[in-house]
């Protein structure tokens, strides 16, 4: 068969309506992309951003959901997904001079973090 598809057991968690800009989150993502279940949370311990405490929950949350879900080790976990996206825009406005409004856009993003088994080789 041509079109053989591997299952690839592993379990998720999706962070929406994240108040911060998708270029902050990505900054975080991209040195955890790849690690154990165990060094990704060692990683974001000791990094000095707000957004590391979020992602850290996203982990824990998918990792429970492994365990849950499949019966899956957190010990015999990686990281093989995280994709952060532009959500939408948090629309405020300003009052300025002569009765006019200037318009704040406060940044959204959405955050999935996916943990399997498997580990996935990326070249850096």
């Amino acid at each position: 068969m041509k079109n053989e598809e591997k299952l690839e057991i592993g379990a998720r968690a999706l962070g929406k309506n994240i108040r911060m800009s998708a270029t902050k989150v990505r900054r975080i993502i991209n040195q955890i992309r790849g690690c154990s279940y165990g060094k990704a949370l060692v990683l974001l311990e000791f990094m000095p951003y707000k957004t590391c405490y979020l992602i850290s929950r996203l982990i824990l949350s998918a990792a429970a959901n492994a365990n849950t879900n499949f019966g899956l080790n957190k010990s015999d976990l990686f990281i093989s997904e995280a994709r952060v996206e532009n959500y939408t825009y948090l629309r405020r406005f300003r009052p300025r001079a002569q009765g006019r409004g200037y318009p704040i856009k406060k940044p959204i993003c959405k955050v999935t973090i996916k943990l399997s088994q498997t580990r996935i080789l990326l070249e850096r």
